[in-house]
Formats: C-alpha cells, sequence, structure tokens
C-alpha cells in the first residue's frame, strides 16, 4: 500500500473561490499550481498561481481539484471530453458538488484506468446506492460529504452564520453573504 507524492507535482484548481483561494499552502510542497475561474485573480497570482484555460488545466494537472459552485454553467462541467483531457497519472478530487462530475462518464474513465484515480466528497446522487459502478472500483476514495468535518471547521461555520444573523438584524450587509452570479 503506497501513495503517490505530492512534492514538486502540479495542482490545477477549477473554481478560484473562497475554498480555492488556499492555493498558496500548495507552496510548501513546491507544486507549480494552475488555476481556472470565470476570470483571473490577481491575489491568487500573487501566490505563485497561474491562470489558464479549462483545457491547459486538465491537460497540465498531476491533480485537478474541483471546487465550484453547482449552476447551469457548471453541471456537468466534467464529462467524458475534459476526463479524456486528463493524464492517465492525473487524480481528479471533487469537493465541489456531485453534479459538476458526470459520475458514468467518470465511472468508465476509472474502470478503464485513464486517469489514474478520484477522490469524491460530494456525488451525484447523494449518497449513492448500494449498487452504484464507482463503489465498486478500487481507485477511488468516497467520502460521505464530510470534508469539512472538523471541529474548527464546523465551529467556524458557526460564527459565520452567526456573525450574518447579527448583520441581518442591524440591516448591516452579511459579510459571508452567498452571492449570485456575475455575467
Amino acid at each position: 500500500m503506497l501513495g503517490r507524492e505530492i512534492h514538486g507535482s502540479t495542482l490545477g484548481i477549477v473554481g478560484l473561490g473562497r475554498i480555492g483561494a488556499r492555493c498558496r499552502r500548495a507552496r510548501a510542497f513546491e507544486m507549480t499550481v494552475l488555476y481556472h475561474n470565470r476570470r483571473p485573480r490577481p491575489d491568487a497570482e500573487e501566490h505563485g498561481a497561474r491562470y489558464v484555460s479549462l483545457d491547459e488545466l486538465l491537460s497540465g494537472a498531476d491533480y485537478v481539484v474541483l471546487t465550484v459552485p453547482l449552476t447551469a454553467e457548471t453541471r456537468g462541467l466534467i464529462g467524458r471530453k475534459e476526463l479524456g483531457r486528463m493524464k492517465p497519472t492525473a487524480v481528479l478530487v471533487n469537493v465541489a458538488r456531485g453534479a459538476v462530475v458526470d459520475a458514468d462518464a467518470l465511472t468508465e474513465t476509472l474502470a478503464a484506468r485513464r486517469i489514474h484515480a478520484a477522490a469524491l466528497d460530494v456525488t451525484e446522487p447523494e449518497p449513492l446506492p448500494r449498487n452504484h459502478p464507482l463503489l465498486r472500483l478500487d481507485n477511488i476514495i468516497i467520502t460521505p460529504h464530510l470534508g469539512s468535518a472538523t471541529e474548527q471547521t464546523r465551529r467556524r461555520m458557526a460564527e459565520m452564520s452567526i456573525e450574518n444573523l447579527f448583520a441581518g438584524l442591524s440591516g448591516r450587509p452579511l459579510p459571508f453573504a452567498v452571492l449570485p452570479r456575475r455575467p
């Protein structure tokens, strides 16, 4: 049972919002960081991340991490074509929403070993039925939407909710508002 070294590899982040912007942590592992977003983010580039097209990210990354919101534009964002652009040694990590990835295409890709592996914190449907073909594969890790289940993270989530509540009750803008997508 051996893992794979991430030191010096290339991390590709699709969706550089609040979660994806944590890319600066990859510097500790001397990783190259590519990102794709609706628009470039100068703050990310200050930390060494480079804005690229989705195709360039998929073909260049050793680890592709999905952190996009689920919208009409992102539903099925990663399908057969996109999985086909990934390296055979690449790992897909989905911490966004299950419907961002075409589960049938991912199942076929993993079964044929066209990518190395996948790690999913979310699935579509959620939870997967016990007989789902993804559950029979040995090159996938599926967690039951618990990637943020730490005492510290859950405490911070509660604090953010309270800050929003107090701001809303006093008529101030919500500090942690989920805003509609800008065109």
